[in-house]
C-alpha cells in the first residue's frame, strides 16, 4: 500500500514504516493506516528476552467500513491470539485507575440498580471485586482469570455456557472482538434476547486528537467513536467520556441492538501529522548524548512505543512499571526488561529522559520520581 510521503514517519533505511493512506484498500472500505510486525498481544509478558524476540506478530491495516461506518483491522486474524495467565494488563496498581473504576462502579449502580450481573472478561478480577464490595450480584467469564472466586469461570465467553443475567459488562472486550455486532448479538441470544448493557472501549477520537500512535495495536481489531456505540442501540440509558476522555461508554437496552450505518459524509481519516510523537521521541533520543532513556508504562503504549524506537536503531535503556506481575520480565517484540520503579530510579541520573506513556499518571510518576529528572509525556504535546 502506498501512502502520502509527507505523512510517514522517520526511520533508518531498511525499516518498517508505519504509514498513513487515503486509498481505498477495497470498494467497501477506506485505508487509514499500515503498520507491519506488531505483536499480536502487547501484555504479553515473556521469561526471556529470546522469547519475547520470538513472539507471534501481525499486520495493522486501520480501514473504516465504508457500509457501517466502523473502523477496524482489516489485516485482523484471532486465531493468532491465545490468552493465558502470561497475559498481564492490570491497570489497577495505580490509584489513579482505582479512581476510574470507582466511577465505572457508581455509573453501573445508577443505571443497572440491583440487578444481576455478568462481567464478559473480567481479567484479573478487580472490577468484579469492587463490584462485589459494593453489594451486587456479579459473575464473571475470563480464561485469563488467576484467583479462586467460585463465581468466575475460566472460559471464553460462549452461549453454551448457559449464563444470564439482569445486566452484562463488557469493559474494554469489544475492541477486542473481529464481528462486534455479531458478538452482540450472540451475547443478547444467550441472555434470552434482553437485558441491559454497559460498554466500554478506546476512544479513537481521542487517539486521533492527541496523535497516540501507541494505541493503535494489533490486540485491539476494532476503534471507536461515541457515535459509533450509541448507533449500536435504539435504547441507550446512558453514554459519555471517562478517564480523561480515553474511555467511551454507553450503557443501553441489548433488545434494541441494530446494525449500524454509516452517517452521510463519515469519512474518518487520522490527522496528517499522526505521527509527529513518533518522529519528536526519536529526535530527542538521538540527540540524547550520554543520558539514560526510561519508558513508564509497560503495557501496549510501552509495548508499541519501543518497539518503533527500537526499528528505528534508537535504544531504551529501562522500563518501567509498577504491576509485580510484569517486574523481571520481558516485553514482546523488543525483549526489554521490565524492573520496579525503585530499581531503575536508583541507576538514574539528573536529566536523565523519563518518557511517560500515559499522562493520566504524569503527576503520580513524578510525585514518585522527584523533579531531576527531564519528563516526555508521549501523549500531549
Amino acid at each position: 500500500m502506498q501512502g502520502n510521503p509527507a505523512l510517514r514517519s522517520e526511520a533508518r533505511p531498511g525499516r518498517p514504516l508505519p504509514v498513513l493512506a487515503q486509498t481505498p484498500a477495497r470498494p467497501q472500505a477506506r485505508s487509514l493506516y499500515r503498520l507491519p510486525g506488531l505483536p499480536v498481544l502487547q501484555n504479553r509478558v515473556y521469561d526471556t528476552p529470546d522469547q519475547a524476540l520470538a513472539c507471534p506478530r501481525g499486520v495493522m491495516d486501520l480501514v473504516q467500513d465504508m457500509d457501517t461506518g466502523l473502523i477496524r483491522n482489516a489485516a485482523f486474524d484471532p486465531s493468532l491470539l491465545v490468552y493465558d495467565e502470561n497475559y498481564q494488563n492490570e491497570q489497577a496498581v495505580s490509584q489513579v485507575f482505582r479512581d476510574h473504576l470507582d466511577a465505572v462502579a457508581g455509573i453501573v449502580r445508577d443505571c443497572f440498580g440491583d440487578v444481576s450481573l455478568v462481567e464478559i472478561g473480567c481479567g484479573k478480577g478487580r472490577f468484579l471485586e469492587l463490584l462485589r464490595s459494593r453489594g451486587m450480584r456479579v459473575t464473571g467469564i475470563d480464561p485469563a482469570y488467576e484467583g479462586t472466586a467460585p463465581d468466575v469461570i475460566r472460559a471464553p465467553f460462549s452461549p453454551g455456557l448457559g449464563i444470564r443475567a439482569q445486566g452484562v459488562i463488557l469493559r474494554h472486550v469489544l475492541e477486542h472482538i473481529p464481528d462486534p455486532v455479531g458478538f452482540l448479538q450472540g451475547v443478547a441470544a444467550a441472555n434470552g434476547g434482553g437485558g441491559l448493557v454497559y460498554i466500554e472501549v478506546p476512544c479513537l477520537d481521542w487517539i486521533a486528537r492527541h496523535r497516540a500512535f501507541f494505541d493503535i495495536y494489533y490486540e485491539h481489531v476494532n476503534y471507536f467513536r461515541l457515535e459509533d456505540l450509541t448507533a449500536l442501540f435504539g435504547a441507550v440509558r446512558a453514554s459519555g467520556r471517562l478517564f480523561g476522555g480515553q474511555y467511551l461508554y454507553v450503557a443501553a437496552d441489548l433488545a434494541s441492538l441494530r446494525r449500524p450505518r454509516r452517517r452521510p459524509g463519515d469519512e474518518f481519516s487520522l490527522p496528517g501529522d499522526f505521527l509527529a510523537a513518533v518522529n519528536r521521541s526519536a529526535r530527542l533520543l538521538d540527540g540524547r548524548g550520554g543520558r539514560r532513556a526510561a519508558v513508564w508504562g509497560g503495557s501496549s503504549k510501552g509495548v508499541v512505543f519501543s518497539l518503533l524506537m527500537q526499528q528505528r536503531g534508537l535504544d531504551i535503556d529501562h522500563v518501567i512499571d509498577i504491576n509485580p506481575a510484569k517486574q523481571g520480565r520481558h516485553l514482546a517484540a523488543t525483549g526489554l526488561k521490565v524492573d520496579a520503579p525503585e530499581s531503575v530510579l536508583l541507576s538514574l541520573r539528573e536529566g536523565d529522559l523519563i518518557f511517560v506513556m500515559n499522562s493520566n499518571y504524569y503527576d503520580e510518576i513524578r510525585e514518585f520520581s522527584g523533579p531531576g529528572f527531564q519528563y516526555v509525556r508521549i501523549d500531549n504535546d
